[in-house]
């Protein structure tokens, strides 16, 4: 497996530091995920198991180990310093003081081990007027532009997923891979740094440059698109589907399709750009012929026609669609106490000559400390003598 000997410590909480770990473990790390005696706030997010253990961290800590550990005593200070000797990646999407008060701050670590790479992520960077605040996912969206353009003139909407969250998991592990590879001919490791801020600013980046050079401020218009049109969501006889039309030549086949084909030479519709200027009369137009259809025959004519379309599914419906069966995505793993396993989706990417690690659940709060500690030299006495203070 690609990453199999490098070791990776795992401060994150939530979702941008966790995740970029987890994905680090699918294709072989040696995470080491560190928290709190009984386990840190973020494990117990929408509890599924008899623990308390969450939805989330069923997804978040996937292949990892857990250490419980109090870092900022002097025992625990210690074991971090012992850890990090020996490990090539630390994670930690921790305020920038936090940081500093448990010696996790890129000066320390280096100090002990000037191979070791860091990757931080916080809410805003560490310059500027709002460094020093903190912020989960929805800030990110919120300063980007796209909640303004989500829902409707009265009412902002922002995206259930948390998707500024994930992509600055994606952002620090990219960083991750760029600076183990910078390792190899230097030798040093480095500090890799990630903001949900930037990562927002850097998905809506179009949106911000269309602004900056078009001057032109967009309005949100619920779910259709200002640069493509039919774009919208569509209710049929016994739901609703999504349609993305886009490019010239798919909307000739969506105007075949819905049996208007001379919107093909109407000037309204010359261009993506026109056409989303003009979209609420190709959305009325599409939601008559969806009407009259049910959500499988309407999918059903607009594949058959090459159009890009697709059911709107519940939760529990996207993982049973035959197409998610098909590309082997789901991974159940049962966790002690859940009443069944959980479908874990791991890094849904595929190597053509590496293969992902063997999949395992989220560990238990301190499953693996014993192991972890003798790893360190701890002998079985003072790991009892740790436990009985509470260090672990």
């Amino acid at each position: 497996m690609p990453l199999t000997g490098i070791r990776v410590l795992d401060f994150g909480r939530y979702i941008a530091g966790p995740y970029c770990a987890a994905l680090l473990a699918d294709y072989g790390a040696d995470v080491i995920r560190i928290e709190a005696p009984g386990g840190n706030d973020d494990r117990f997010t929408v509890p599924v198991a008899e623990d308390g253990s969450g939805a989330m961290f069923m997804q978040m800590a996937r292949g990892k180990r857990s250490l419980s550990l109090k870092p900022g005593t002097p025992e625990g200070r210690e074991i971090v310093r012992k850890l990090v000797a020996g490990a090539d990646v630390v994670i930690a999407n921790l305020p920038h003081d936090v940081l500093g008060k448990l010696g996790l701050d890129y000066e320390s670590l280096s100090a002990i081990n000037p191979r070791i790479i860091l990757a931080t992520a916080s809410a805003f960077g560490s310059e500027g007027p709002l460094s020093g605040s903190v912020g989960f996912d929805a800030v990110g969206q919120a300063m980007s532009g796209t909640v303004h353009l989500t829902g409707t003139p009265d009412q902002p909407y922002r995206a259930q997923v948390n998707y500024v969250d994930f992509g600055t998991a994606l952002h620090c592990a990219f960083g991750v891979m760029v600076a183990l590879r910078e390792r190899e001919r230097t030798g040093r490791g480095q500090c890799v740094s990630g903001s949900l801020l930037g990562t927002a600013l850097a998905f809506s980046n179009a949106l911000t440059i269309d602004h900056a050079i078009n001057g032109i401020e967009r309005q949100p218009m619920g779910n259709r698109s200002f640069s493509s049109a039919p774009t919208d969501l569509f209710r049929t006889r016994d739901g609703w589907i999504v349609t993305q039309i886009v490019g010239g030549a798919i909307f000739a086949r969506w105007a075949a399709l819905v049996g208007r084909p001379e919107l093909v030479d109407d000037p309204r519709y010359a261009s993506d750009i026109d056409r989303g200027d003009n979209g609420a009369e190709l959305s009325a137009i599409m939601q008559r012929w969806c009407i009259e259809r049910s959500t499988e025959a309407a999918i059903a004519e607009m594949g058959a026609a090459r159009v890009p379309a697709a059911p709107i599914l519940k939760p529990g419906e996207a993982l049973a669609h035959p197409q998610v069966a098909a590309m082997g995505l789901i991974e159940p793993l049962a966790y002690p106490g859940s009443p069944a396993p959980a479908p874990v989706i791991r890094a849904p990417i595929g190597l053509s000559d590496a293969a992902k690690a063997t999949a395992r659940r989220a560990p238990q709060a301190g499953e693996h400390s014993d192991a972890i500690l003798a790893e360190l030299g701890y002998d079985a006495a003072s790991i009892s003598a740790l436990r009985a203070q509470r260090i672990i």
